[in-house]
């Protein structure tokens, strides 16, 4: 009777499991747009029985797009009632130098792709580590008078985290209108998580996606990775900095960390909070309006920027054009910085056709990576760019978390996004692009003074490695899709 039955139980469990990969290995040919994640993911469900079709169904299917119209009903996206002058029509000149004339072209092909007016009139100042950034975030918070907006990936309870999530608290108490929007795997970061401290301090706050839920199982590896903090409407903050004390250098933290982050001002910040008041909306279902969150934008500085949203959604692959379309116009210097570089193949063959057209491409990452596995699978491609003429210089410690694209000494790319397939086709990211010569050239001595420090990388000496480590390094590239 038992042989009976564990006959009858296996021919069920292979009949489910054929099924399942027959069902899985339709729907990758079907849907998945790039044919080689095709052939990859075909090729496991294959290789591992049923295994392989549940973690299709988990990891390889974006459900994102139709759980967003699930929870915004017949709401469309959030757009703010303000007037916005911009320079997306062909027809009008961006006020940019004679030599930066070319960049007219890439403000349209931006324009078109992201669906937003590039505005002028703001003001960009670079941050340096939480040193500059955090004081200047908390006396905004500090300042506030009506409304403030802060989303962010990680929000460490720790002793910066607790400083911003008493600030925060103080503003509720005295009727400032408080919203946090933290990623529900960056609350993990750290235990006790910060969400009880907010809890206590009155902070309405909520967690996107929370991935231990049941029916948010299927969504769990789509995080939002975006940097965004508004303050009164009027200043704003973005780039690539979360809230954790590693990124005060001066404190002496356990695991320091170099990074970026910028306030702003003007009319771009309309922008910021837009993207803010939309995620919120898609997580709470609270839609904000009034002045307090949207008052009509002011004149602060002679930047013309623009923001740049990006995610597995609608927004899907806006910051991949992006990057392309800068590459394709560069004429005499790309510098990119970047913690996590894994290159898709078009954006391997946009930074080699600029380097063969004599453009000086310079790619900054660190020298020791805080997650070793990204860093091996980073370096079993860097031979790909150094063969066609690109430059990798790898900086010294402490790691290094900025992120930044400059591109001919006048346009400015920055936010939250890496240089890998994480960034561009699974987390939902926020950049602002700048246009701007004494922005880029500030920005551009900043490059310089790390770069000076940094190590150029060979093809000789990639080459050169051990065959353990090539090995090594070429397995964990196989992982790139997921790093």
């Amino acid at each position: 009777m038992w042989n009976e039955a564990h006959e009858i139980w296996r021919y069920l469990f292979a009949g489910l499991a054929f099924v399942l990969s027959v069902v899985a290995c339709g729907h990758a040919i079907l849907h998945k747009r790039d044919a080689r994640a095709a052939i990859a993911w075909v090729g496991f469900i294959c290789l591992v029985p049923l295994g392989g079709a549940v973690l299709y169904f988990i990891f390889g299917i974006n459900r994102l797009r139709r759980k967003a119209a699930l929870l915004r009903g017949n709401l469309a996206r959030y757009k703010a009632h303000v007037e916005e002058p911009d320079f997306t029509q062909e027809q009008q000149t961006l006020p940019l130098p004679e030599h930066a004339e070319h960049f007219q072209m890439l403000a349209r092909v931006v324009g078109s792709v992201v669906e937003r007016p590039l505005l002028p009139g703001n003001l960009i100042e670079p941050l340096i580590n939480g040193d500059e950034a955090y004081p200047a975030m908390l006396e905004a918070i500090r300042n506030a008078r009506q409304t403030v907006s802060l989303m962010t990936y990680i929000f460490d309870h720790d002793e910066a985290g607790l400083e911003f999530a008493r600030a925060l608290g103080e503003a509720a108490r005295r009727g400032v209108e408080v919203r946090v929007l933290i990623d529900a795997a960056g609350t993990r970061y750290s235990w006790p998580s910060i969400i009880k401290t907010l809890q206590r301090e009155g902070v309405r706050h909520a967690r996107f996606l929370p991935s231990l839920a049941l029916w948010h199982l299927m969504t769990l590896n789509l995080r939002t990775h975006r940097k965004i903090m508004v303050v009164d409407a009027r200043v704003g903050f973005t780039g690539c900095m979360n809230i954790r004390v590693g990124h005060c250098l001066q404190r002496h933290p356990r695991s320091p960390v170099q990074d970026l982050h910028f306030r702003v001002s003007g009319p771009v910040v309309t922008q910021l909070q837009e993207v803010f008041a939309d995620d919120w909306q898609f997580t709470t279902g609270e839609t904000l309006r009034g002045d307090g969150w949207f008052p009509q934008p002011e004149s602060a500085g002679p930047v013309l920027a623009r923001g740049v949203t990006d995610g597995p959604d609608e927004n899907f692959e806006k910051l991949l054009w992006t990057l392309l379309g800068a590459l394709s116009i560069a004429r005499d210097s790309v510098r990119i910085m970047t913690p996590y570089f894994l290159p898709d193949p078009s954006v391997v063959s946009a930074l080699n056709l600029a380097a063969m057209r004599g453009v000086q491409v310079d790619i900054l990452l660190p020298a020791k990576n805080n997650l070793p596995l990204v860093q091996w699978a980073s370096r079993a491609m860097w031979w790909q760019v150094l063969k066609h003429g690109c430059r990798i210089w790898l900086t010294p410690p402490p790691f290094d978390h900025s992120k930044l694209m400059l591109v001919d000494g006048c346009w400015v790319l920055l936010g939250s996004a890496n240089w890998d397939a994480r960034s561009l086709r699974l987390n939902f990211e926020y950049n602002l692009e700048c246009y701007d010569p004494a922005l880029a050239q500030r920005m551009d001595d900043l490059f310089t003074a790390k770069r000076s420090a940094a190590h150029l990388v060979t093809l000789e000496e990639v080459d050169g490695r051990p065959l353990p480590a090539k090995l090594r390094d070429g397995v964990a590239r196989l992982l790139t899709p997921y790093l």
